[in-house]
């Protein structure tokens, strides 16, 4: 099994979770908050989303799907379109609300992207380093792995939540 093979591997597990964290769930379900300062999960997915094709757009050097496919004019959230929800307080995570369609079209769409890129990679190019700001530097192969995860982590409490409503 190649590095790519594992990168697929590992960006479709998030994309199953995704969908299986969202499908079927209403307006006020992807809303719903655990306690009043938790994630939600249109918060969540909309969050791993924006930060897999901020680092996904950044090192293969692409414009990010959230502008050039036109999702942040019909997300039309009241944050700049370079937000991705770091730093974002309890309030903003509450206006993160959107149906399930739009989520999954946007993620689906990172997802497709983000493939297309890994498949260019080859086991060579993992080391280039990405990243300077970092001691020690990022690698395209670390940075790659930190966002997966990151969207794992994600995708899996925004499941948890799911589970909770789904046992009210």
């Amino acid at each position: 099994m190649s590095s790519f093979d594992l990168l697929v591997d590992a960006f479709g597990r998030i994309q199953e979770e995704v969908h299986g964290a969202v499908e079927g769930l209403t307006e006020d379900q992807l809303t719903y908050r655990v306690e009043a300062r938790a994630n939600t999960i249109a918060w969540l997915v909309w969050h791993l989303t924006r930060i897999q094709d901020d680092h996904i757009a950044d090192v293969a050097g692409t414009d990010q799907v959230w502008v050039a496919g036109g999702w942040a004019e019909r997300f039309d959230l009241p944050f700049g379109v370079a937000a991705t929800g770091f730093g974002h307080t309890d309030k903003d995570v509450a206006l993160v609300r959107v149906p399930a369609d739009l989520l999954l079209g946007y993620h689906d769409a990172v997802h497709d992207a983000t493939i297309r890129y890994v498949r260019t990679l080859t086991d060579e190019e993992l080391p280039r380093i990405v990243d300077e700001s970092w001691d020690p530097p990022v690698s395209l192969g670390v940075r790659l792995v930190s966002v997966v995860n990151d969207d794992m982590q994600h995708a899996g409490q925004a499941a948890f939540v799911r589970g909770i409503i789904e046992r009210a």
